[in-house]
């Protein structure tokens, strides 16, 4: 059984494989902070909004209960994460191209938080195989995020796994309808 109470991992070949929670996480911030240094047309700040906000929604719904429940003091860490990833998400609700350093500068924050703290305690405490499960999870979570912040939504399971599909759809609707661009990619 798992140490944070994950199913099992099918066999394949009696090695675990994929990416774990950390790899998968320290990418895309290595993706926002390039984005973030260079958004300036409203098109990337748009993209910018969608991206952090998935990335936001993924590790509410499975790094943070991951941390409570495998590191000491989780649930102190948790809460002052929560409370940055509000601020950032308020920050990019009035996101514009007029001024965009303290968008920036919280999204350095996020991720020097991330990887300066919880991620080693992370790699210390909990089993490659559950990180590999997280991550797993993670990369899904975020498929199915809201493209756009959404301070006032539940940030803690399970209310924001089940509301941040809901509200997924229809940021996506109204994504597809104003020709809005959501990805790093289609820039």
């Amino acid at each position: 059984m798992s140490a944070l109470n994950l199913p099992p991992l099918p066999p394949i070949g009696g090695e675990t494989t994929g990416r774990n929670v950390v790899d998968v996480l320290a990418e895309q911030h290595r993706e926002l902070l390039g984005l973030a240094e260079r958004a300036a047309t409203d098109r990337e700040i748009d993209v910018l909004v969608a991206e952090l906000s998935r990335h936001l929604s993924a590790e509410e719904q499975y790094l943070y209960p991951a941390v409570r429940r495998a590191v000491p003091d989780g649930d102190l860490l948790v809460e002052r994460e929560l409370a940055e990833d509000h601020e950032l998400l308020v920050l990019l609700s009035s996101a514009g191209t007029s001024d965009l350093e303290p968008v920036r500068a919280a999204v350095r924050r996020h991720c020097e938080a991330d990887e300066g703290e919880l991620f080693p305690l992370l790699q210390q405490m909990v089993p490659v195989e559950d990180l590999i499960r997280i991550g797993n999870r993670v990369e899904l979570a975020a498929e199915a995020a809201p493209t756009r912040p959404h301070p006032g939504t539940p940030s803690r399971p399970p209310w924001n796994k089940i509301v941040d599909p809901v509200v997924a759809m229809i940021d996506k609707e109204r994504d597809v309808t104003g020709r809005r661009t959501t990805y790093i990619k289609d820039l």
